[in-house]
């Protein structure tokens, strides 16, 4: 039999992780990854199933997949092998309006059981515009 107490705290326990679910935003990246703007479509950012410890057999009956929180989906996973690529055009200047880092945040879900990993993916500027030099007047 359990008592209030016990029901009290798996009650709040199930509250918290709805909580952390939805507002989830919040939580520290369990993994943080780097790469160039512009890079080609398909390029490898990081295995993210081998960084977590995934089994990467059961991936795809998993349904492993990147959430974003965005229209466009910059970023998606491999659900054979776990590995989190570009999937479109990355400009850093539009999507971070020429701030100073560039930090993407992804979520990485994998059901059956649920689980929601945070992934930062920081996109590091590459020098794609021409340097201009004023004219000295003598």
């Amino acid at each position: 039999m359990y008592s209030i107490k016990d029901v009290w705290i798996c009650s709040w326990i199930g509250l918290c992780s709805t909580l952390l679910l939805f507002f989830g935003q919040c939580a520290l990246a369990q993994i943080r990854y780097s790469v160039p703007e512009e890079v080609k479509d398909g390029t490898v950012v990081g295995n993210v199933a081998k960084d977590l410890g995934l089994d990467v057999a059961s991936l795809g009956e998993r349904r492993f997949r990147v959430v974003s929180e965005t229209n466009e989906a910059i970023f998606a996973v491999n659900s054979d092998n776990g590995a989190l690529y570009v999937h479109g055009r990355i400009d850093r200047e539009q999507l971070c309006q020429g701030s100073g880092t560039c930090l993407m945040e992804l979520k990485v879900l994998v059901e059956n059981p649920l689980e929601v990993h945070y992934v930062v993916v920081e996109i590091t500027d590459v020098n794609d515009h021409a340097p201009t030099f004023p004219k000295r007047k003598k």
